[in-house]
């Protein structure tokens, strides 16, 4: 033995809650073909039409390499469309088509349940804690990050204005 408890490490325990959480989503999701990032992507174009590709990846905290393979996947399903911004043609902007709209819709039952059976080992008292306690983790190693979420994101989420997926 190594003398180390991994099974006790706060790391190893959230890197196996992401393992579970990305297995329950595809399991609730399987009609859908939708992965726990293209749904966050979808919302996060859904509550900001016309966001630049860059800030987009911000939004969601995933690198640029990751978002531009994201996009180019979802445009490729019709569910969004990138536009040449006026201002600056350079920029690329990013709205939902009617299907993409379509899709949330129709996925959001399914990730609630996904969350629900997620969170259902805890009582109510016990979820509130845990997310609260989640969101500090999140927030406050937010720099830590090699994609962390943007300024933007950030101030919307603590005011409670924005939900996440």
């Amino acid at each position: 033995m190594t003398g180390i408890a991994i099974y006790d490490m706060p790391g190893h325990l959230i890197r196996r809650c992401q393992q579970i959480a990305v297995a329950l989503f595809l399991d609730e999701c399987a009609g859908h073909n939708l992965t726990p990032v293209q749904f966050a992507v979808l919302c996060a174009i859904a509550e900001s039409p016309g966001v630049e590709q860059n800030a987009l990846a911000g939004l969601v905290a995933i690198d640029r390499s990751t978002i531009g393979d994201v996009v180019s996947r979802l445009e490729g399903r019709a569910l969004l469309l990138r536009e040449a911004d006026p201002a600056d043609r350079r920029l690329k902007r990013i709205r939902l088509t009617a299907g993409g709209l379509r899709l949330i819709d129709a996925a959001r039952p399914a990730v609630e349940r996904t969350q629900a059976r997620l969170l259902a080992p805890l009582d109510a008292d016990e979820r509130r804690i845990f997310l609260t306690c989640l969101a500090r983790i999140a927030d406050v190693n937010n720099a830590a990050s090699r994609a962390p979420l943007g300024p933007a994101a950030r101030a919307t989420e603590t005011t409670g204005t924005r939900t996440t997926p």
